[in-house]
């Protein structure tokens, strides 16, 4: 009876697969990077986060629909003056 050894060589070759280690640290390059990417994972905020108004939305988008947008105000980022790169005078 020739099947014998290969069967018995494969339960052999799975009892032994069975005894490998697992990796407990597979999948901590994911995690570690993706907890790098945020920037707090627990705000606190000192004032409560604000209501939203129905009343107010609906305003904002009959502004939209009539083209009567609300312009926003213009912030300036950088102070200073612009100039060349040339040689002072």
């Amino acid at each position: 009876m020739n099947f014998r050894r290969p069967l018995a060589a494969g339960a052999a070759l799975s009892l032994i697969a069975g005894c490998t280690p697992t990796d407990v640290t597979l999948g901590n390059a994911v995690r570690t990077t993706m907890a790098a990417q945020v920037v707090d994972p627990d705000p606190q905020y000192d004032d409560p986060i604000p209501t939203t108004d129905g009343a107010k939305a609906g305003a904002a988008v009959e502004r939209y629909r009539t083209d009567r947008v609300k312009k926003p105000v213009g912030i300036r980022t950088t102070s200073g003056q612009s100039g060349s790169s040339g040689s002072p005078k």
